[in-house]
């Protein structure tokens, strides 16, 4: 029995290996062949050290990036890894400051990450660790619902859910209230810190965007969906790229070509907006003009409005109006 366990233990030897060099071993922290003994030790393997230098070489030959070492000390590391170290802790900040993650959820993915590094470098980077539960989701469903849409998009089917919102009663109570849909679903995108469906709702012939933390119980329906094509001007793909561009704050609006002159103290700002490739005319030396598409709604009033008599509206008209109805709007509040 003893026997059988130890020649299992060697048939395994590889993989624990590459588990301790993963774990426990980086350019500044390599071990040597005695230390990784004991290591298998820790596992009930036994290993000979010589037997772990033609080991180490065997998994090189495998195509796994092991270096040895003299400095800081005589040993081997593994110095590749699916991810680097800043791309691990690049995905460990988006991952904490997304709001549409749990609180649960996101520490469990965190810890997943820092799975792919080693014990050393994850606590290089402990410092400035800190996840806001304010300011994250309480839909523990998040990502059984993403599942479940992404399923109905590549069936074209619908699908039906519950959708939440806050809103204020009298009293100053804030309270949750619940509606069931049936939306037809195109796409899915993270935009401004939330994960969005975009869909149709069959009462409407436009396209919605609903915050997927304020979904659940998706079930998928067996009516197909409403094709895209009648409800926007895609016909063959839906472009997500192209129809969050045009949008602000994922608020939605009638698509129109919208002319701006633009101070040159915000270009900055504009292409940061826009993109670089925005087609500028009329430049002068304080001020530029620029045409786009975009969803005319009160979240590009907002935009513009942020900065003042640094941008104005030469066209559509509607637009310019709702720039003079909301600063006619402010001025009412501060004229009291």
């Amino acid at each position: 029995m003893a026997e059988s366990k130890a020649r299992r233990g060697q048939k395994v030897k590889l993989l624990y290996i590459v588990k301790i060099l993963t774990e426990f071993t980086d350019e500044q922290h390599p071990l040597s062949a005695t230390e990784i003994c004991d290591k298998l030790a820790s596992f009930d393997i036994t290993a000979e050290r010589k037997a772990i230098y033609d080991d180490i070489n065997c998994l090189i030959d495998f195509g796994y990036d092991i270096i040895q070492t003299r400095v800081p000390k005589n040993g081997y590391f593994l110095a590749s890894r699916d991810f680097e170290l800043p791309e691990i802790f690049l995905l460990s900040d988006a991952v904490r400051t997304a709001k549409f993650i749990s609180e649960k959820k996101t520490r469990e993915l965190t810890k997943k990450l820092d799975k792919m590094l080693s014990i050393h470098q994850v606590k290089s980077g402990l410092r400035g660790i800190y996840i806001d539960s304010s300011s994250k989701t309480h839909n523990e469903e998040l990502f059984y619902n993403i599942d479940q849409i992404n399923s109905a998009i590549e069936q074209g089917k619908k699908i039906k859910f519950t959708y939440t919102k806050k809103i204020l009663r009298e009293g100053r109570q804030i309270i949750t209230e619940s509606k069931e849909r049936v939306v037809s679903p195109y796409a899915m995108t993270w935009q401004f810190d939330y994960y969005y469906l975009i869909g149709n709702y069959d009462k409407y012939d436009n396209l919605m965007n609903l915050r997927i933390d304020r979904i659940h119980k998706v079930e998928i329906t067996d009516q197909p969906v409403r094709h895209f094509s009648e409800v926007s001007d895609y016909r063959d793909s839906f472009d997500v790229a192209d129809y969050t561009k045009k949008l602000f704050g994922m608020f939605g609006g009638n698509m129109q070509e919208v002319k701006l002159r633009c101070s040159n103290k915000i270009l900055e700002q504009v292409t940061d907006r826009f993109g670089d490739s925005i087609f500028i005319t009329n430049v002068t030396e304080n001020t530029f003009d620029f045409t786009v598409k975009a969803a005319v709604s009160d979240a590009l009033v907002t935009w513009i409005t942020n900065y003042s008599n640094m941008i104005e509206v030469i066209r559509p008209e509607e637009l310019r109006q709702k720039i003079v109805d909301r600063a006619e709007e402010i001025l009412k509040v501060y004229k009291k």
